[in-house]
């Protein structure tokens, strides 16, 4: 069920109604409501894989009880190290294991060695990187004591699988999302409005930007060979606004439908785009994984402490496994080890912290200075995600070679598509998040105080927007990792 489909804008409407009706009169019943709207919800994708999201719940909740109750240091290990290897273990077998499987065989070949080794022909089960972090976290900070485990096994497994997370995140934390669930929750209707504009604007991102945007990248990632420097890099170009509309799209619209059932998920992006240097993009990009990589890898591991050889390679480590965790490919492995390279200036010269706050913060404009900044980290952004959208490293350097040429300076041409109408959303789309840039979603105070005329005919704007591009459904970005 996608959330831009006729079939969630009748779900969501009807568990909202349902969950509030009830919920005000039997409160005790708000959490298994959900919980069964949260399995319903992931069953209309593959009811198969619901029996797999119910036994990583049920091993990780067990596996909190045992480690609390183990009278041992060796019982407590025993326990942890089973959730650890088990939850990897399923994640290895439907994600990466004819990853390793390929490769083991080619490199067998390039010793001329035939082999033909056995693959599994399986669908990847939706959100299974995300439900199986959510474990992992609650499992580890049980293990090191940070909290306690949850014995009401009807909140920890709303945790792990509350509807509009369940699929693409955010990865929330224990501490933040279970003491939500665990208490009594009443309509706060100024939430609900702020959750009706934050989806709306992710609806916008995803329906009117990204998928718009897909179609010139597709055609540009499709056949590079037979387009011009110049339309390969508008290429590029439009997949970045692609992703970022498709992802920060899901996430706008996952956190505005939490707010409509009374609970704050954690922000996931904060204008990655308006970014100063790597380092800052990356505090500002999918921010529930990179804190979960930083929390349980990076800082374990030294982070930044130690020695300058420590250093460089907790970098590498942190961002080759970041790589590797959207998808079994050398692309996305690739894509990794080029953001740790355009990080680690900052990191070996301790400018990494540079850039906390929001560009220009109280100004309109931003210096020069800034804006050179931002450019330069955009380029650098964007020459990564070539890697990230080619379906081989082959064809992303196909891509950058055809890009890096004298037609680089060419007029575009995308045969039967008109540049003026995506230059146009995009002008508007990158002007809407600028003036929003220093709240929490770029329509959280847009307009609010705007005349009632003003401030719906912009909303229902957006609305014929959405409706007016809305067309096949597409799926969004996220849901293939």
């Amino acid at each position: 069920m996608l959330f831009n489909t006729i079939s969630y804008g009748i779900f969501l409407p009807v568990i909202f109604i349902l969950y509030w009706t009830m919920g005000v009169r039997f409160r005790k019943i708000q959490n298994p409501f959900l919980l069964v709207a949260s399995y319903f919800f992931y069953a209309c994708w593959d009811w198969r894989f619901l029996f797999l999201l119910m036994f990583s719940t049920v091993l990780d909740y067990y596996t909190g009880l045992k480690m609390e109750d183990a009278t041992t240091l060796f019982r407590k290990k025993f326990w942890f190290w089973l959730s650890i290897i088990v939850n990897l273990g399923f994640l290895g077998v439907f994600k990466y294991f004819n990853f390793f499987t390929l490769s083991f065989s080619r490199l067998l070949d390039s010793f001329g060695f035939e082999v033909h080794l056995w693959t599994l022909s399986v669908i990847l089960p939706v959100g299974i990187s995300f439900y199986t972090f959510h474990g992992l976290s609650y499992v580890i900070d049980i293990y090191y004591n940070r909290i306690k485990p949850e014995r009401n096994f009807v909140d920890y497994s709303l945790f792990v699988s509350f509807f509009p997370l369940l699929v693409a995140g955010p990865i929330e934390r224990a501490t933040h999302l279970l003491p939500q669930i665990k208490s009594q929750r009443a309509f706060d209707f100024e939430k609900a409005k702020t959750g009706l504009r934050q989806i709306l604007w992710g609806l916008f991102k995803k329906v009117v930007i990204a998928d718009q945007c897909a179609e010139f990248a597709n055609i540009a990632f499709n056949n590079s060979s037979q387009h011009s420097g110049s339309a390969l890099a508008l290429g590029a170009l439009f997949f970045t606004f692609q992703i970022y509309g498709d992802f920060s799209g899901y996430s706008d619209i996952a956190l505005g439908t939490a707010k409509l059932f009374g609970i704050d998920l954690l922000r996931n992006f904060a204008y990655p785009y308006f970014s100063r240097d790597i380092a800052e993009f990356w505090r500002r990009w999918h921010i529930s994984l990179s804190s979960w990589f930083r929390d349980y890898l990076y800082i374990p591991l030294g982070g930044s402490k130690g020695s300058t050889w420590i250093q460089v390679r907790n970098v590498f480590i942190i961002f080759i496994v970041s790589g590797f965790w959207h998808g079994a490919s050398f692309t996305f492995i690739i894509w990794g080890f080029l953001n740790a390279l355009f990080i680690l200036p900052s990191v070996l010269f301790k400018t990494n912290r540079n850039n906390l706050e929001i560009v220009a913060k109280g100004r309109i404009f931003p210096t020069v200075g800034e804006l050179g900044s931002m450019l330069f980290t955009f380029v650098l952004t964007n020459l990564a995600w070539v890697f990230f959208r080619s379906n081989s490293v082959q064809q992303a350097f196909q891509f950058l070679g055809g890009m890096a040429n004298e037609t680089l300076f060419s007029t575009p041409v995308f045969e039967g598509k008109s540049l003026t109408v995506i230059g146009l959303l995009l002008s508007f789309f990158v002007l809407i998040e600028w003036i929003g840039r220093e709240k929490q979603f770029a329509l959280e105070e847009l307009g609010t105080r705007y005349p009632r005329l003003f401030r719906w005919s912009f909303y229902y704007a957006l609305g014929f927007l959405i409706f007016y591009f809305s067309g096949a459904e597409q799926q969004f970005i996220y849901f293939q990792f």
